[in-house]
């Protein structure tokens, strides 16, 4: 080809791996529709369960605070196993992948959530429980009516704390073949494949996002006596 005098030719310099590709995207869709579909899932309900257990645990410690101490040091314990160990030890003992992945962030998820529920329980001002109990209120009375619920701030936030580290959690998974986006990230390492990489690492950050945003606006709308406060 003949270029002209005095003229530079045009050099492409676009990456042959680029760490972007909305390619990538729409040639793969259905695989990262089904990760993150995958990851979404194993969040919620791993927050769902974790809370579930978490709750009555903390109310158990706090009606009783010679337990609390005990209480503390179990999901402790449980926080600290190494997630690889983890996986290893119960993956051949279940025998499904879904289902161990979910034990190990439902474990991981208790310590943050047994301490903050506690903590808001423990937090409430003892002249409004005495005001309740002055007034006749039972004791379950004023756990349901009066404790919760001023301790509903500090279980949010331990909502939102344990939601982000539980997304962050769920591409562990993908040492027993089941972890989400964290699927994506593995494969893009393997292949040396940047956008599959990024890619999978941006939507599992958005999911971290949108989760805790959420749960910030639903605390703002059960907590409304806290922006009267402010």
């Amino acid at each position: 080809m003949c270029v002209p005098a005095g003229s530079v030719p045009t050099v492409s310099t676009a990456p042959d791996n680029p760490w972007l590709s909305w390619e990538y995207v729409q040639r793969n869709w259905p695989d990262i529709a089904d990760a993150l579909g995958q990851h979404v899932s194993l969040t919620v309900e791993a927050i769902v369960l974790a809370t579930a257990i978490a709750v009555p645990l903390a109310v158990l410690a706090h009606l009783r605070p010679r337990l609390a101490g005990s209480v503390l040091g179990l999901s402790g314990v449980l926080y600290t196993i190494p997630s690889l160990a983890l996986f290893a030890i119960l993956f051949p003992l279940i025998g499904d992948r879904r289902t161990t992945v979910l034990i190990g962030l439902v474990m991981y998820a208790l310590l943050v959530l047994v301490r903050n529920v506690l903590v808001g329980l423990q937090g409430v001002d003892p002249a409004i429980t005495d005001a309740a109990r002055g007034i006749g209120y039972s004791r379950g009375r004023i756990l349901m009516q009066v404790e919760l619920p001023n301790a509903l701030p500090s279980i949010v936030a331990g909502l939102r704390l344990a939601t982000v580290t539980t997304v962050a959690l769920v591409t562990i998974g993908v040492i027993i073949g089941y972890g989400g986006l964290g699927q994506l990230m593995f494969r893009g390492f393997r292949s040396q494949y940047h956008a599959e990489i990024m890619t999978a690492t941006l939507l599992t950050v958005a999911i971290a996002v949108v989760a805790d945003v959420a749960l910030w606006l639903v605390g703002r709308a059960t907590t409304p006596w806290t922006r009267r406060d402010a």
